[in-house]
């Protein structure tokens, strides 16, 4: 009988919100968002030197060798998904939950199996819409090592696991249903936490910015041009407005250009 390989990952696991009512509205627009939501996922990941196990329905779990970097690539993730909602109406927003956990696991082949890929899915589905809980083990690994907040949701009873599991909820800034989570640093060492003052004016940056993005090609060249010329105006002086009138072809592209509105 072959013996079974085992060794300690830190697993990820993400699963999205209410997808059963996202594919009953939409079938087609829901799988195409699936699509691109795992592709940036996978970018993520690569880069964090994780590698997705498998994708069961509209779950992902990927396996991590460092703890630290699962924990970082979850913020990050969290972070990318909420510019892309801020740029969707409401009822097309994709919301995932994310669960962490380290353990041993079993190895077949590219699977991973095992009590410790089990609490991590159990985990996601204790956290919030847009949020991550992390079991205990992988709270003692990052707790010092990162410049994030931890809240303890205290020991949860988690479905066919006979102990029960201290849980924690990362707080990172934000959730993915329309806010900016702060994603780490790619490489080693914590970042500084940003001042709460601050995170107004950023996450109102990146909603014109996804805004901006989410518009036609004409839209946005329009956009450009006027831009272009009140840069030129502004460098000779304010003092006479002219800017305006080489803008207004792009002007009529504006008109007619078919705006897409501003993410509420």
């Amino acid at each position: 009988m072959t013996r079974v390989k085992r060794r300690l990952a830190a697993i990820l696991c993400a699963d999205v919100v209410q997808y059963s009512r996202l594919m009953e509205r939409d079938e087609d627009g829901t799988l195409d968002r699936l699509r691109g939501y795992r592709e940036a996922i996978g970018g993520l990941v690569a880069a964090r030197e994780g590698r997705i196990v498998n994708t069961w329905g509209d779950a992902v779990i990927v396996e991590f060798a460092s703890v630290v970097e699962a924990v970082r690539c979850a913020a990050e993730i969290q972070g990318e998904l909420a510019e892309r909602n801020a740029a969707l109406p409401p009822a097309e927003r994709m919301v995932f939950r994310i669960g962490i956990n380290l353990g041993d696991v079993m190895v077949e082949g590219d699977d991973i199996y095992g009590d410790g890929v089990n609490i991590a899915a159990r985990l996601q589905q204790v956290a919030e819409p847009g949020g991550i809980v992390i079991s205990g083990p992988v709270h003692d690994q990052v707790k010092s090592r990162l410049a994030m907040g931890f809240d303890a949701l205290g020991v949860q009873a988690v479905k066919n696991i006979s102990d029960p599991v201290a849980t924690y909820k990362v707080r990172v800034g934000g959730d993915n249903g329309g806010a900016q989570l702060v994603p780490a640093p790619v490489g080693d060492g914590p970042s500084p936490q940003e001042p709460a003052a601050r995170r107004p004016a950023r996450e109102a940056l990146h909603g014109v910015a996804a805004w901006y993005r989410a518009q036609p090609g004409r839209v946005r060249m329009a956009l450009g041009g006027i831009g272009f010329f009140f840069l030129l105006n502004a460098m000779s002086g304010l003092g006479t407005l002219w800017f305006q009138w080489p803008s207004l072809p792009f002007l009529a592209i504006l008109l007619l250009g078919g705006w897409r509105r501003f993410p509420r």
